[in-house]
């Protein structure tokens, strides 16, 4: 299945693997979450899923997971696709202090 690019319509996918970053392993993510279509997607907050997938799975995700929601996220929300360890800088800036208090 080939990846969306920036240019494509976000309305017009269909499935969470079109979408960049995105494997069977999120797939299950997004559905333990809740999360069934694409669109559902747009204007989360990626923090809170994190907090919540791993509240449900009574286990601290690896921080990566957080990098995927962050991508997924943004270009759900029309901005460029972009490799999930491009957002592992901005992670560290934006959550540290929520990563290291978080309780389940």
């Amino acid at each position: 299945m080939k990846k969306a690019t920036h240019e494509i319509d976000r309305a017009a996918i269909r499935e969470f693997q079109q979408i960049i970053n995105v494997g069977p392993a999120t797939e299950e993510d997004f559905e333990l979450l809740g999360i069934l279509h694409p669109q559902q997607l747009i204007g989360q907050d990626p923090w809170q899923l994190y907090r919540k997938l791993c509240r449900q799975t009574k286990t601290r995700m690896d921080p990566c997971v957080l990098d995927v929601l962050m991508s997924t996220i943004d270009f759900m929300n029309g901005n460029p696709p972009r490799k999930w360890w491009e957002y592992t800088e901005e992670r560290k800036v934006r959550y540290a202090d929520q990563l290291e208090r978080l309780s389940l």
